[in-house]
């Protein structure tokens, strides 16, 4: 562990504000503080059931937009239901991202370390190497859309971004079925803004994403002692995030509100949704990009289990430039491209030098 990394363990978030590109004064701990944060027991974060948009008509895609729209501006979260996903297809991509991390040694995994291509860090993340800012207890894996055959590039090769053979069509089926809901989504959104709902349409066509395999191995009493978390306290720094619930706990939500964590873990099944940087970005700080992170569960019984999750970030291109949508007033940021925003952003986790000038 880097000195660095030591320190971030007691960090706060404000200690790296001079990478932000949005608004951010919330100030919280990177990791839990037992002694200083307190829980939010009360707030009910919405749950916003898409057959409305599928099925209602127009009458249903208003109503789904009001629901999700002040779900998000209250707090960046909502819970998805009715999203025509398999819950079945999720259990098995637990199975998978086990078997991923169980069949691969460690030397075999690090030829696929992960380096910038384009706005994002993309390949493997040795455990507490996922940033230089803290000693994440979780490994990483991050496919970008050009680790996935969805377009039918005769020139695509497996083996340039997967270890082993197989994997890539199972997750694929995932993305696809993920990559059928940013329309609805984005559409949705602007909806409820009252902007045009297709002004969207043309850029998160065969969008770039990145889908990341997060395996959480059981927590030693080393790492339990250490204080460091399972991930760092963040904002996403994309449009919006999937993530399929999970069986073990230990997602928190900052509510900004009374600056309470709140615990979230919906049922299996259900997709979380939370905006990031890119969306408050271009709603002029409508949508916020809510805080969180990932703590060990509250009962130390689930210590011995591993945690799971596959959460699918939603990007633009990095030649999109990211403009405050028309219509909400005098815009707070000036226009800017999404590879100089995204990589200043994120060089607080991989070093200055990965910003793009």
């Amino acid at each position: 562990m880097s000195s660095n990394q030591e320190q971030g363990i007691t960090a706060l978030n404000q200690d790296f504000s001079r990478y932000d590109q949005v608004k951010k004064e919330q100030t919280y701990h990177l990791a839990e503080s037992a002694n200083e944060d307190k829980f939010d027991e009360d707030y009910e974060i919405k749950t916003c059931d898409l057959r409305q948009f599928f099925a209602g008509g127009e009458e249903g895609k208003q109503k789904f937009a009001q629901e999700l729209g002040a779900a998000l501006e209250g707090i960046g979260f909502a819970i998805l239901t009715g999203h025509g996903v398999d819950p079945k297809l999720y259990a098995e991509a637990r199975e998978k991202t086990c078997e991923l991390f169980a069949k691969t040694t460690r030397e075999e995994r690090m030829k696929y370390r992960a380096q910038r291509f384009g706005s994002v860090n993309q390949g493997y993340f040795p455990i507490k190497e996922t940033t230089i800012i803290h000693p994440d207890l979780v490994e990483g894996w991050v496919f970008c859309r050009r680790a996935f055959n969805l377009d039918d590039d005769p020139n695509y090769n497996e083996e340039h971004f997967w270890p082993l053979p197989g994997f890539e069509p199972f997750f694929r089926q995932i993305c696809s079925h993920h990559e059928r809901l940013i329309l609805p989504i984005m559409q949705s959104i602007l909806r409820y803004l009252g902007c045009d709902p297709h002004l969207y349409d043309r850029k998160l066509t065969r969008t770039n994403f990145g889908f990341r395999l997060n395996y959480y191995p059981p927590i030693g009493k080393d790492d339990a002692a250490s204080g460091a978390g399972r991930m760092l306290g963040h904002e996403d720094v994309d449009l919006f995030t999937f993530l399929p619930s999970q069986e073990v706990d230990g997602l928190q939500v900052l509510n900004r509100e009374n600056m309470k964590w709140i615990r979230l873990n919906p049922p299996l099944g259900t997709i979380i949704l939370n905006t990031g940087d890119y969306m408050q970005r271009i709603t002029n700080d409508r949508l916020p990009s809510t805080t969180h992170r990932v703590s060990k569960p509250v009962h130390a019984r689930l210590y011995d289990q591993p945690r799971v999750t596959f959460p699918m970030a939603i990007y633009v291109w990095e030649e999109e430039m990211l403009e405050v949508f028309p219509g909400l007033g005098e815009p707070k940021y000036e226009p800017i491209s999404a590879i100089k925003f995204h990589t200043k952003i994120t060089s607080k986790y991989y070093g200055d030098e990965y910003a793009v000038k």
